[in-house]
């Protein structure tokens, strides 16, 4: 998840009712849409009268779909442009084809309106197929996100991406005390506690700028992953990749931002994912290629960035925003942020900070994981 606020998970008619005609704020872009629409059409083979919501969520961006002459459906991307910049989703796209993943492609885009139509990749996400009650039986979808995420890491290339780089990484970190703590928690930042994070974050920037750098699709999860009947899944979401550590994207599928899953599983996913890598050369870093712990500790400290990073956004959402449902995940993420601070000596003053804001205790079962 970047520090935008997040895009529609997916152009699902499942996030929103069936059959809903899209209203208009803008009458002239309500006109503009309807000229672009019938220019269009004819060409695609669309039924313009079929168009409906499928998808609007935290973003200014909203998708809707249409039916097509040829049985098929099509999405299109409504994206004003004083709010929404689509050409690093053009460009991720043409790079995620190009990797063999399967992504949406752009059939026609008005750039200077804002209106894209794109292939469907149909209405079902993985998120909505996970069996929460029995993990191993999820494995094969986890499976077939591991085969894009690492078709992705393998087209890696420096300089097709903006850095990774430590100005965004500190950039995202600081979201955690300026809305999670300050305006969430009604915290005041300051003294022991602005020294404690100062320590914590330069910690966490050090050691996540040393990683190897690919391609990161940046959020990479379940609710952004389209399921299929046959042994590919759909990539959405993707607008802000960026070329930066190659534990990011694993640490995002295993520790979502909707789901928690036991350790057991995440490990079990996690190793099948480094034993693959590693074959493939993407874990060619210090004792990565030999030690998966090695490998572990990189993803929970790239994976303790993004945590508090999120609390930070869904804070942001319900009070800048206005969107409640958001912050009401931000224990999970607390919890992966007290998960974590709990196995290494150096984040403990990092865990007794959010105990004592959360009102928590730490965990002495952890201890034995500290290194």
């Amino acid at each position: 998840m970047s520090d935008a606020p997040p895009a529609p998970p997916t152009p699902s008619v499942s996030t929103a009712p069936a059959a809903v005609a899209p209203t208009w704020d803008d009458p002239a872009r309500a006109e503009a849409f309807a000229a672009w629409l019938a220019r269009v059409a004819p060409r695609e083979g669309l039924r313009p009268g079929s168009l409906r919501i499928a998808s609007a969520d935290a973003s200014f961006r909203r998708y809707l779909r249409l039916d097509a002459e040829d049985g098929a459906t099509r999405i299109v991307m409504d994206a004003p442009p004083t709010h929404e910049n689509c050409a690093p989703f053009v460009h991720v796209a043409g790079l995620m084809q190009a990797a063999g993943l399967n992504v949406p492609r752009v059939l026609d885009w008005d750039e200077p309106q804002g209106f894209m139509l794109l292939t469907d990749l149909g209405s079902r996400t993985m998120m909505e197929e996970i069996d929460r009650d029995r993990p191993e039986n999820n494995r094969p979808r986890y499976s077939q996100a591991v085969d894009a995420l690492l078709k992705w890491q393998q087209a890696s290339r420096p300089g097709d991406l903006p850095p990774y780089d430590e100005a965004l990484l500190r950039r995202e970190l600081a979201l955690f005390p300026d809305w999670y703590l300050a305006k969430h928690r009604g915290v005041a930042v300051e003294g022991a506690l602005r020294e404690t994070l100062d320590k914590t974050f330069d910690l966490i920037v050090a050691r996540n700028l040393a990683a190897p750098q690919v391609y990161v699709h940046r959020d990479f999860m379940p609710r952004n992953l389209m399921a299929s009947s046959d042994d590919t899944l759909g990539v959405l979401d993707f607008q802000d990749a960026v070329y930066g550590p190659a534990s990011y994207d694993i640490a995002s599928l295993m520790r979502d931002a909707f789901l928690t899953w036991d350790e057991e599983f995440v490990l079990d996913i996690t190793v099948r994912y480094w034993e693959r890598a590693r074959k493939l050369g993407l874990m060619d870093f210090e004792d990565w290629h030999s030690d998966f712990g090695s490998f572990w500790r990189a993803v929970e400290w790239m994976g303790l960035q993004r945590h508090l990073k999120v609390a930070g956004i869904f804070a942001r959402l319900t009070l800048r925003d206005g969107k409640p449902k958001y912050l009401a995940d931000a224990p999970r993420f607390i919890a992966y942020i007290r998960h974590t601070a709990g196995r290494y000596r150096e984040l403990t003053p990092l865990l007794k900070a959010i105990d004592q804001i959360e009102g928590t205790e730490a965990a002495s079962a952890w201890a034995f994981g500290r290194v």
